[in-house]
C-alpha cells in the first residue's frame, strides 16, 4: 500500500502547481461560475489546514485579484494515486470574505446560499 502525502506535501504541491501556471501566463485565471467572470489572480499563501474527501485531498489558497485588490480563497484537489501528487481540481470558497460553501466534519462539502439569498425553512 502506497504511504500517505504529508500535509507538507500536498501543500508543496499545490503551490507548486499555482506558480508553476503563473510563470506561464503571468496570472491564475478561474472562472466565476456565480457571475461568469474570469478572474486574473496572484498567489499569497496555502492554508496550513490539509483536509481530505473521498480519494482526494484538498486545501485553500489565499489568491490576491490585482485589478481590485480582493482577497479571494481558492481550494485546490489533489489526487496521490498516481506516481506523484497532481492537483485535479479548484474551486472558488471564498470571495471577499463570503464563502460558497463549507466543510462539515468528515470533509464533506456543504453548499451555502448566495449572500442575501439565506435558505428560510
Amino acid at each position: 500500500m502506497k504511504a500517505e502525502p504529508s500535509a507538507e506535501q500536498i501543500r508543496q504541491a499545490i503551490e507548486a502547481h499555482v506558480k508553476g501556471i503563473e510563470a506561464k501566463q503571468g496570472v491564475f485565471e478561474i472562472k466565476d461560475e456565480l457571475t461568469g467572470a474570469t478572474r486574473k489572480l496572484t498567489f499569497v499563501r496555502v492554508h496550513e489546514r490539509v483536509g481530505k474527501t473521498g480519494n482526494l485531498y484538498y486545501s485553500c489558497t489565499d489568491m490576491r485579484d490585482p485589478a481590485t485588490g480582493e482577497l479571494l480563497d481558492l481550494d485546490f484537489d489533489v489526487d496521490a494515486s498516481g506516481d506523484r501528487l497532481q492537483v485535479v481540481g479548484t474551486r472558488l470558497h471564498k470571495v471577499a470574505g463570503q464563502a460558497r460553501y463549507t466543510y462539515d466534519d468528515n470533509d464533506n462539502r456543504i453548499p451555502l446560499p448566495p449572500a442575501g439569498r439565506e435558505r428560510t425553512y
